[in-house]
């Protein structure tokens, strides 16, 4: 079981379970974010990869709002990378990891796998709380306890996490040595309809290092106002 934003990170873990030899079943959330577009990037990465299964489920989190990604409220951009680390930006959505995480046990149970893959990382990422460490061996010890074929000894869930401990360099890097095309890849907050990424979000600063960090061409498809921006800065 892969969770599967269509991102950097959750592309790679679906090819890190993949290389693991495992099976792999992907579920996409369209949670009423400011777009579909990274819905469709999952559908792309997970025919690229073999997902067995690809699950796309329909979440009213926009009922809820209280996020740049399910609200009007306004994208941050052009922060600093120091500012990226030390802030829980307005794009952080309501309790998301536990809602996914939660939905994912569930058809981890209906299909007795007690494997669960998250592309959750604690050191090029946004600040999200439930990205952390102790936040996943939290809801681990909960998982273990709520479902009946845990109680019932017939399996136990264990939450993969192989990327928390890497750079977004490091990450980009071990999906390309399991053949990932990152062209096919969506991480901007706030693309245009054609879906150029706007080049300046937390996400797409985040991309762009580690692109760079990691000597790999980056395959995005910028915003040409972006790209003269970029340009008139060199």
């Amino acid at each position: 079981m892969v969770l599967l934003s269509g991102g950097i990170d959750s592309t790679t873990c679906l090819a890190i379970a993949r290389a693991r030899g495992f099976d792999t079943y992907a579920l996409t959330f369209n949670y009423q974010q400011r777009h579909r577009i990274e819905v469709e990037a999952a559908h792309r990465v997970a025919r690229s990869l073999g997902a067995s299964d690809h699950m796309i489920l329909d979440l009213p989190l926009g009922q809820i709002g209280g996020s740049a990604l399910t609200s009007d409220l306004e994208v941050p951009k052009n922060a600093t990378l120091a500012e990226i680390r030390t802030r829980i930006p307005t794009t952080y959505v309501p309790a998301r990891n536990t809602i996914f995480l939660s939905f994912a046990l569930a058809w981890a149970e209906v299909l007795e796998t007690g494997n669960i893959f998250v592309g959750v990382n604690a050191l090029d990422y946004s600040g999200y709380p439930d990205c952390r460490p102790e936040y996943i061996k939290a809801f681990l010890k909960m998982a273990n306890l709520a479902t009946k074929k845990t109680i019932l000894g017939k399996m136990r869930f264990k939450i993969h996490t192989p990327l928390i401990k890497l750079t977004k360099a490091q990450i980009i890097q071990n999906g390309i040595n399991l053949g990932v095309d990152y062209s096919l890849t969506h991480s901007c907050y706030d693309p245009d309809q054609a879906g150029a990424a706007c080049g300046c979000c937390d996400s797409c600063l985040l991309r762009r290092k580690g692109f760079s960090e990691a000597a790999v061409p980056d395959p995005t498809v910028y915003r040409k106002s972006e790209v003269k921006r970029a340009a008139s800065k060199k």
